[in-house]
């Protein structure tokens, strides 16, 4: 096999949408797994959009995952530019080729012409086909149009007395009838390129081998493949990837509908998560953010490892039975033959699980790198983070153990840096305002104020001693005394509630509750 080179030509839009960066995912294996190249390539010719502004999420999700590109923006390469908005000289050259060996013509006709054919074709229940005026003008007609400013645009000249074979490498053989094609627009009067000429102008020039990409692209490909054969170019293999279904549904997953995914019942936990972390970290404002975006599941503290494995499992498999896939297993083992040929949905619960294997995965003090970001992005300790601080972090890190599924649930544990708490009302009433409960609370406080040495192991056996003693459950004592000290009927254990409070806290926060 010659040199494998894939690319992922996203357009400037702010954000990178997770079936977009599943198929950029799929592109990066193929390319990793014959030794090839993968180039990024910014498809940025809408000029109204602020393009540093646009691109830099897009950029910010490739570097989190991991899925670092061979060529393109900030890395260069020997075929730079990488920015479709600068390419245009290639664009005008390749036009001109095309004009001058007669597969492409300018187009004269009027938009009131245009739209009159299309009315007559839906009116005989036909496909609209151009009609071919322009090629009936004589040369100094055309110069005379141009001369008087005469709108135009320059077309491909399709051969509509053929048939376009296609042998793509997940679809298998797809067939299209030429007699069936309009001319398409490649080039406007202003020189600006169309999206089907541009792209077929810059993978050739990329020396792209594979063009892997979403199945919406293909109704593009007939058209591409005439543009390839008219300039010559060797044609690259196609693969067309199915869409990506929103949870539960065969509709593709899109940002329009985020509103509606609010309602889904497999993006509740996603959203609710989301709704409670990002005002914690000042984020409800700056950024607008949702499961349908990359840059969500960062901030909200999932494993790049954890989204690969989720994204890789959308549509792909490698064999009946793993689920677990680490980058350099996928990077071994990934071929394009065992794409599924059906849309494939996105399932947050599995994304959950994964997330969940493998942040037990991670050592100790990784788990404590990433939390620490986002308690000191929510106030709860400041920079530079001190030896101390780091050491108690670790401490409730270990406490949660499992419980820390995503970063972001460090936040959780607001209850062990500020004083602040907020009370779970119901859980209180049921755990601690219940009659008899403050009676015991009160007098095991008294006992754990004359404790030593104030460690988990002691104030298990004196819980244990004190319900033998009374005859009281210790269920009813662990949950009084740890909605008393953190306001919340769930955390850790609680005798780790009591020790990483300490025991001046841990008791003036009983007398508090008892007052309630």
């Amino acid at each position: 096999m010659s040199t494998v080179r894939t690319r992922f030509a996203p357009s400037p839009t702010g954000y990178m949408h997770i079936g977009g960066m599943r198929t950029a995912l799929f592109n990066w294996l193929y390319a990793k797994r014959h030794g090839g190249q993968f180039i990024l390539r910014i498809d940025d010719t809408d000029q109204e959009r602020n393009q540093e502004t646009a691109l830099g999420p897009i950029l910010r999700a490739f570097r989190w995952l991991g899925l670092l590109w061979d060529e393109g923006p900030e890395v260069g390469g020997s075929h730079k530019p990488y920015f479709q908005s600068q390419r245009s000289h290639l664009y005008r050259a390749a036009a001109e080729k095309l004009e001058q060996s007669g597969h492409a013509y300018r187009d004269f006709s009027t938009k009131e012409e245009n739209d009159a054919d299309r009315k007559l074709a839906d009116k005989e229940k036909r496909p609209y086909i151009n009609i071919r005026r322009s090629l009936e003008l004589s040369d100094a007609k055309k110069r005379e149009l141009e001369t008087a400013g005469h709108p135009w645009v320059l077309r491909l000249l399709v051969p509509r007395e053929s048939k376009i074979v296609l042998d793509d490498l997940i679809r298998e053989r797809v067939e299209w009838d030429t007699s069936l094609l309009p001319d398409p627009v490649i080039m406007r009067a202003n020189g600006s390129a169309l999206y089907n000429f541009a792209t077929v102008v810059d993978d050739a020039e990329l020396e792209i081998s594979h063009v892997i990409r979403a199945e919406e692209h293909l109704p593009n490909t007939p058209i591409q493949i005439l543009l390839h054969e008219a300039l010559g170019n060797t044609l690259p293999r196609f693969a067309h990837i199915p869409y990506v279904c929103a949870p539960g549904t065969k509709e593709k997953l899109s940002k329009r509908k985020v509103e509606q995914y609010r309602k889904n019942p497999a993006f509740k936990r996603l959203f609710e998560r989301g709704d409670e972390v990002f005002p914690q970290l000042g984020l409800s404002a700056a950024v607008a953010l949702d499961p349908v975006m990359v840059e969500y599941y960062e901030r909200i503290g999932y494993l790049p490892a954890g989204v690969l494995n989720a994204l890789a499992r959308i549509g792909w498999s490698l064999d009946d039975r793993t689920e677990i896939l680490s980058l350099q297993t996928l990077v071994e083992n990934f071929s394009l033959e065992r794409v599924v040929k059906a849309p494939a949905g996105f399932d947050p619960d599995k994304l959950f699980s994964f997330q969940g294997h493998w942040m037990k995965e991670l050592p100790l003090d990784e788990k404590v790198d990433g939390c620490v970001p986002y308690l000191v992005d929510a106030k709860l300790i400041s920079e530079p983070v001190s030896a101390e601080t780091r050491e108690f972090v670790k401490s409730i890190v270990v406490a949660l153990g499992d419980r820390l599924k995503l970063f972001a649930d460090i936040l959780d544990a607001r209850p062990f840096f500020t004083d602040d708490i907020t009370f779970d009302e119901k859980n209180f009433d049921k755990r601690v305002r219940k009659d008899g409960v403050p009676a015991h609370l009160a007098a095991f406080r008294n006992r754990l104020e004359t404790l030593e040495p104030f460690t988990v192991p002691a104030m298990e056996a004196a819980l244990q001693a004190y319900c033998e003693e009374t005859g009281e459950q210790t269920g009813t004592l662990v949950h009084a005394l740890r909605l008393s000290t953190t306001g919340q009927a769930v955390g850790p254990g609680v005798y780790d509630c009591l020790a990483l409070l300490g025991k001046e806290k841990s008791l003036a926060r009983i007398d508090a509750a008892l007052k309630r």
